[in-house]
């Protein structure tokens, strides 16, 4: 067994079934002026949000008619209600298990603990105020970040990495899974993809002892990577406005559900068994089908009405009852006309 001494900045990691042996990760990337300690996890969140407005900046020209002047002034409102909520969530979540005693212990993003969901919740609110402010379309706005938040989660994901967080349950033979409040074992013994996939981890504030673990942060990338590729490739084929802000929002929801359920850091409702990250999955992936499926059923309907009147077809106006009766009364009665021909 290695021998493993403890290092709450270094965590040893591994992954037998992809052929990685045992290696170090260390927090800190690098260090400047001898004091001040530059985190991977820090560089990676600025990476993630670089690559995002980059995308949101081309996407907007290319298919939205929206300058990057406008992109980078959303991009800071969004940015900055993105890291706020994300961080105010994880905080006000996590009260019961955290003492927080002073404003920096609240403010230490450095140190982990930024919560999906606020960031989402934060970003959207940005937006809409972003948009108000600059009278733009805050559909167009949503469609155009979607794509660029979702590659974002992916990179900061591994962040996660390099603190050694965000991973599942310990895998053997069996391994855990929970539905909300059904417990579920799984196969993952050897020629399961969760034996191959298998995290080695030991070190940092853990026994050091050797087990294994499932790597969340890695489905979670991966997923969210798949939902990078959907997303651009349905962004031409879009309906109407908001379309691919609704699919991220049912993609992201729908994913993060299940891997929530692997999960061993999760956090609950209090008073509750309940997973908050697994509950907001399932209302962001019904809310977001269901929008989806009402927005796409308009708009086809809109389409019909369009193409008959391409067509020509006139729409048949319809007539009050009061009118309708009065030209009744108005016509003549056909037995009356005969009845008067034959008379002449």
């Amino acid at each position: 067994m290695r021998e493993v001494t403890l290092n709450y900045d270094v965590t040893s990691l591994s992954f037998p079934g992809l052929g990685i042996d045992w290696f170090d990760v260390n927090k800190v990337a690098f260090t400047l002026f001898g004091k001040l300690e530059v985190r991977w996890y820090g560089i990676i969140i600025t990476c993630g949000i670089f690559f995002a407005f980059l995308y949101a900046m081309w996407r907007g020209k290319r298919n939205e008619g929206i300058i990057p002047d406008d992109v980078i002034d959303v991009g800071l409102f969004t940015v900055f209600g993105g890291v706020l909520g994300a961080r105010l969530y994880y905080v006000l979540t996590t009260l019961d298990v955290y003492a927080y005693d002073s404003l920096y212990d609240v403010i230490a993003i450095w140190e982990g603990g930024l919560a999906i969901y606020g960031g989402i919740i934060g970003g959207c609110l940005g937006i809409l105020l972003a948009c108000k402010i600059k009278k733009m379309k805050w559909r167009k706005l949503f469609d155009m970040i979607a794509p660029g938040v979702v590659i974002a989660q992916a990179l900061g994901r591994w962040g996660n990495f390099f603190n050694g967080e965000a991973y599942g349950y310990a895998i053997g033979e069996t391994t855990r899974f929970y539905f909300f409040n059904k417990e579920y074992i799984l196969n993952s013994g050897e020629g399961t993809l969760f034996h191959v996939l298998r995290m080695g981890l030991h070190g940092h504030s853990w026994a050091s002892y050797r087990d294994y673990y499932h790597p969340t942060f890695l489905y979670e990338s991966v997923w969210n990577v798949m939902g990078f590729i959907l997303l651009n490739l349905l962004y031409k084929r879009k309906k109407f406005d908001g379309q691919i802000a609704l699919i991220y929002f049912a993609w992201y929801g729908f994913g993060r559900m299940f891997i929530e359920g692997l999960r061993t850091d999760s956090l609950y409702i209090p008073g509750t068994t309940l997973r908050i990250s697994q509950c907001i999955g399932l209302v962001c992936f019904l809310a977001g089908i269901g929008l989806l499926v009402y927005f796409l059923l308009r708009e086809r309907t809109r389409e019909r009405k369009l193409a008959l009147a391409a067509e020509g077809v006139p729409a048949r106006e319809p007539v009050a009852p009061e009118e309708e009766s009065a030209e009744e009364t108005n016509q003549p009665d056909t037995e009356e006309l005969e009845d008067h021909g034959n008379s002449n």
